[in-house]
């Protein structure tokens, strides 16, 4: 398989308790696309095996054992999950583009939902070597000093001198350094990224506004159906576009039966025209894992938090009208 097709090329991460996530965003892009390929690295058994019986036409999946190398594995054990994660972001991509011959590589989170065709950002970068993607924050969420000016949501690299170049300083960063804390100017995988425009040649920053959609920057769109397609204006200068992908970063299930949205603003049109039926794909998805193995949670369920704190929590956020925990049935799904 090579990368001279017009054919997109997309990889990602994830365990078995992010499978439904995962599992939606390859629907979602499938129904969007017809000229993609995606790279699952799987990083537990259980996620692996129900993948591989799936067998999905325009995915492969990549096991920890034929993925991790010796620096790799030298690191592992002083990185928690998540920072690990984090550290094999890079490693993923640099693997698929040599591995498989590719002339370029995208790497997704596994929880972005598709709505339009991920093409017209190839077609933006032009005959840049990397892409980036600015995290844009609505001013009263800006994490950008400490998180980062730019999301490690969806990077592309080709497979050039200069995106190579990029790409290896990146990877080599991650072994070196990348922990979920703030330390000198440093923060996981994505404060590499803050000097990049500068520090690499052919770097480009992704301008159209429908890619990189999340709760962090959701605030300063209008949500509308327009015959019969999901719109997007932005209320500063009215301009309109039609989304992309939507991050859906806060997203929780918790054991109780109980999901939560996040914890900033969300207009009712939000949470209509996007989360609803995120989590109905998210409910599709768990009933076509089930079927293969019923064994387990592909949603991740963990405890709700509960006690004085969480009473006292609870009241301060709906004060603030960021309290956003719902049950399946007070979604109406």
């Amino acid at each position: 398989m090579n990368g001279k097709n017009n054919t997109l090329y997309y990889c990602t991460l994830f365990d078995s308790n992010y499978l439904s996530r995962g599992l939606a965003m390859y629907e979602s892009l499938a129904a969007v696309c017809n000229h993609f390929h995606l790279y699952v690295f799987a990083f537990d058994d259980k996620c692996l095996q129900v993948l591989k019986s799936m067998q999905l036409a325009n995915m492969t999946v990549i096991s920890l054992k034929e993925f991790e190398d010796p620096e790799l594995l030298k690191v592992k054990p002083t990185r928690n999950r998540a920072e690990y994660c984090w550290t094999c972001s890079s490693s993923t991509i640099l693997y698929c583009i040599q591995q498989f011959q590719l002339d370029h590589c995208t790497y997704i989170d596994a929880d972005l939902y598709f709505y339009n065709d991920p093409q017209v950002l190839m077609d933006e970068m032009g005959d840049r070597s990397v892409m980036i993607t600015e995290h844009r924050y609505t001013p009263m969420y800006d994490k950008s000093k400490l998180s980062g000016k730019y999301c490690v949501q969806y990077v592309t690299f080709r497979n050039t001198e200069e995106g190579m170049t990029a790409l290896q300083w990146w990877r080599n960063a991650c072994l070196d350094w990348c922990y979920d804390r703030h330390e000198e100017g440093k923060f996981g995988d994505q404060k590499y990224l803050d000097d990049w425009t500068t520090r690499f040649k052919g770097v480009w920053v992704m301008e159209h506004l429908g890619g990189g959609l999340a709760l962090w920057n959701i605030q300063q769109y209008q949500v509308f159906e327009e015959n019969g397609k999901l719109m997007c204006r932005e209320i500063t200068t009215g301009k309109e576009f039609a989304p992309i992908f939507y991050h859906f970063h806060y997203l929780k299930y918790f054991n109780d039966g109980t999901i939560e949205l996040g914890r900033r603003i969300i207009t009712p049109d939000v949470k209509e025209l996007f989360y609803k039926p995120y989590i109905k794909a998210l409910e599709v998805a768990k009933k076509e894992i089930n079927t293969a193995d019923n064994s387990f949670d592909p949603h991740g369920s963990r405890m709700r938090p509960g006690g004085l704190k969480a009473i006292l929590v609870t009241a301060w956020r709906k004060l603030k009208n960021v309290y956003h925990i719902y049950s399946l049935q007070e979604l109406g799904l």
